[in-house]
C-alpha cells in the first residue's frame, strides 16, 4: 500500500535529538520511522483520553452533575452510606 507523505522541518533540543538517535539505533530505525511511531502512540493515547472524557460527560449529564461540588457531594454521600 502506497502512503502519501509530506516532508517538513521541525526544531528539537539537542538533548532530545541525541536520545532519539540512540533509540533509533537500538531499534534499527531511522529518525522518520521513530518519529512516526511516537506520533502514532501519542495520538492513540490522546484519542483514548478523549473517549474517556466523552464518557464522563455523558454519565455526568445522566446523573445531572453540573459542578465539582456535585461530584464531591456524591462521593461524600457514597463514602458515608447516604442515598442521594
Amino acid at each position: 500500500m502506497y502512503m502519501q507523505t509530506q516532508t517538513f522541518n521541525i526544531s528539537l533540543p539537542q538533548e532530545l535529538v541525541v536520545r532519539m538517535d540512540g533509540m533509533a539505533k537500538r531499534e534499527y530505525r531511522n529518525r522518520s520511522e521513530l518519529i512516526r511511531e511516537a506520533l502514532r502512540a501519542y495520538l492513540r493515547k490522546q484519542e483514548s483520553w478523549d473517549q474517556i472524557y466523552a464518557y464522563g460527560r455523558r454519565v455526568a449529564k445522566k446523573m445531572n452533575i453540573k459542578s465539582e461540588e456535585d461530584v464531591n457531594r456524591i462521593v461524600y454521600e457514597f463514602r458515608h452510606g447516604k442515598k442521594s
